[in-house]
């Protein structure tokens, strides 16, 4: 099966500054994929060259096998979805559905069928008569995909198109999308800055910095296994605790010291990781730092923590240490007997640890 989307070695500059920098991605028919990370990243700038509304400085572009990189968008076979919507305001929600299709000389009653369809699919009915102000936010984001979906595209592109929904809603919505991918199966590019929805709609993603890709994966393969500090950082909530820590060699695998506030460092012995430098950078995630009662893999050591804060969360409760200088995480069950200004015993699952490399940021296992 061919790539529906492949981009080969794209540079985009703006005079002599260079936005996106050797941009390798390509992802087959079917697949959802997100682009993420920080304001400023190049993530839509990156959809704008895909979609041909900004000419790229090199490298190529293709779509379903075809080279785009020189084709105008609306020979692109592509249908996007703004952040802004961007409706006619005097044209009710059914025209502003069908607008480009009766543009591009479609007959009316293929126009009605599409209509009737992508109406039902998005439970948009009562409102085809209403103009795009008499609609909530949410209505009209349903109208700005519906006017995506009729077109029946190679691929779709959505740039931010939840940011502008309060939480609840974002939720919702977030939901309906990933419905939509499902029963479709149609490709999706999809902008966002923020990660749970990257995590949640994503069969791949593109983890980006400063114009330059930090790592492509799987939502399971950048959660776990994160290329580097940044990725460790950005993705994740809580984000991944990113601890100094010092390794030495032992016969039955590598001892790992962490300092503690008062007292001896803890030290912990990792089996598996048997070749890292003295100088690491222990990267756990909060819900692998856990009451010990509640679960134990063979990876699975406890060590005592002094509490600093105690934050219940519904399901979870968080609670906030200090370990190698840093503020730590553990994310704990709701009934833990943690309390703030006492130690607890707390167990660490170094099955799942990630080790990177103080100077480079990069992982080392």
């Amino acid at each position: 099966m061919s790539p529906i989307l492949d981009i080969n070695n794209l540079y985009k500059s703006y005079g002599t500054t260079e936005i996106l920098k050797d941009i390798n991605v390509s992802i087959e028919p079917g697949d959802f994929l997100v682009l993420v990370g920080p304001s400023g990243c190049g993530k839509s700038t990156l959809l704008n060259c895909i979609a041909g509304l900004e000419p790229i400085t090199g490298g190529a572009i293709s779509i379903d096998g075809k080279d785009m990189t020189h084709v105008s968008p609306k020979d692109r076979d592509i249908a996007m979805v703004f952040q802004s919507y961007a409706l006619y305001p005097t044209m009710t929600v059914a025209k502003n559905i069908t607008f480009g299709m009766k543009v591009r000389g479609v007959d009316q009653a293929t126009q009605d069928k599409k209509l009737a369809q992508v109406a039902a699919q998005l439970q948009i009915e009562p409102l085809l008569n209403r103009r795009p102000g008499q609609l909530s936010g949410g209505q009209r984001q349903r109208v700005a995909m519906g006017r995506a979906l009729v077109r029946d595209p190679k691929l779709f592109l959505f740039d931010e198109p939840l940011s502008n929904l309060d939480a609840k809603l974002r939720v919702e919505m977030r939901t309906e999308i990933k419905a939509l991918h499902q029963n479709l199966g149609a490709s999706m590019v999809y902008v966002t800055h923020d990660q749970i929805e990257a995590m949640t709609l994503a069969t791949k993603i593109v983890v980006m910095k400063g114009g330059v890709i930090q790592q492509i994966g799987s939502p399971s393969e950048i959660y776990n296994r994160p290329a580097n500090l940044f990725v460790a950082d950005f993705m994740g909530s809580p984000a991944m605790n990113l601890i100094p820590a010092k390794a030495h060699r032992a016969a039955d695998g590598t001892r790992i010291e962490i300092a503690r506030n008062s007292g001896g460092p803890i030290v912990l012995t990792d089996t598996k990781n048997r070749d890292l430098p003295e100088d690491v950078i222990l990267g756990v995630r909060p819900e692998d730092i856990a009451d010990p009662d509640l679960r134990g893999s063979d990876a699975t050591q406890a060590a005592d923590c002094l509490i600093d804060i105690v934050e219940p969360a519904g399901a979870d409760t968080f609670a906030v240490m200090q370990l190698g200088g840093k503020h730590v995480t553990a994310r704990l069950h709701a009934e833990t007997t943690a309390k703030p200004g006492h130690s607890k015993r707390l167990s660490f699952d170094l099955g799942k640890v990630s080790y990177f490399a103080p100077e480079t940021g990069l992982r080392l296992n």
